[in-house]
C-alpha cells in the first residue's frame, strides 16, 4: 500500500488525457478526510470544554496555578505550525533543502512540546495536584493528555509524510500542506485550551452557567 501511494505524487504531475489525474484525486480525497477528522476532533473536544465550564461551577471547584511550562509548550507548537507552513511554500517553490530543514523542524517543535506538557505534569504533580480530586486539576490532565495524544498520532503522520517527502518534497508538496493543516489545527485548540484551563475561574464558570 505505501509503494501504491509513493506513486501518487508523480501521477500529479502528468497531463488528464483521458484519465484524470490521479495524484490530484487522492490528493482531494485525503483533504476531505482530514476536514472530517478536524470536525469530529472539534466536536470532541467542545464536548469537553462544556463539562470543564459545568464542573467548575461547582462549589468544590478551586482554580490551580498553570506552571510555566505551558508557556514554553505553546511557544514550540507556534514554531512548529511556522515552521510546515513555511515548509509547504519551499515545497512548491522548488527549493527541497529549505523544505527539508523546515519539515524536521516542525516536527521536532512537535516532539518538543509533547516533552514540555510532561515537565509540566511532573511539576503540577510535585506542587501536589493530583488526576483526582480538584475538578481544575482532574480536566487539567484529561484535555492535556487528550490533546496531546492528537498530536501524537500527527507525529506520526509526519513521519510518513517525511519519510516520503524526503527525496523529493515537491512531489510530496500536498502531503506537507496536509500535515500544516492539521498543526494549525492543533495549535487552535491547544489556544483555546490554554485560555480555558488559565482564565475560566469558578466564579466565570458560573456567571456562564447563570449560577453566581
Amino acid at each position: 500500500m505505501s509503494a501504491a501511494l509513493g506513486r501518487f505524487p508523480t501521477n500529479a504531475h502528468r497531463g488528464s488525457d483521458g484519465g484524470g489525474r490521479p495524484g490530484d484525486t487522492h490528493a482531494s480525497a485525503a483533504s476531505i478526510g482530514l476536514w472530517v477528522f478536524m470536525g469530529v476532533a472539534t466536536a470532541l473536544f467542545s464536548l469537553f470544554i462544556v463539562a470543564y465550564v459545568m464542573r467548575m461551577s461547582g462549589e468544590d471547584a478551586i482554580t490551580i496555578a498553570l506552571p510555566w511550562q505551558l508557556w514554553l509548550s505553546s511557544a514550540l507548537l507556534v514554531a512548529g505550525s511556522a515552521a510546515l507552513q513555511w515548509s509547504v511554500g519551499a515545497s512548491r517553490g522548488r527549493n527541497p533543502a529549505r523544505a527539508r530543514r523546515l519539515l524536521l523542524a516542525g516536527g521536532l517543535c512537535a516532539i518538543g512540546f509533547l516533552c514540555v506538557q510532561l515537565w509540566a505534569w511532573q511539576s503540577l504533580l510535585g506542587a501536589q495536584v493530583m488526576p483526582a480530586g480538584n475538578p481544575a486539576g482532574s480536566f487539567f490532565y484529561l484535555l492535556t493528555a487528550m490533546h496531546g495524544l492528537h498530536l501524537t498520532g500527527g507525529l506520526a503522520a509526519w513521519a510518513w509524510t517525511a519519510h516520503d517527502a524526503w527525496p523529493e518534497p515537491a512531489r510530496a508538496a500536498w502531503r506537507i500542506a496536509l500535515c500544516a493543516r492539521y498543526w494549525h489545527f492543533m495549535l487552535a485548540v491547544w489556544l483555546v485550551l490554554f485560555g480555558l484551563l488559565g482564565w475560566v475561574t469558578p466564579e466565570v464558570a458560573r456567571f456562564i452557567c447563570g449560577t453566581s
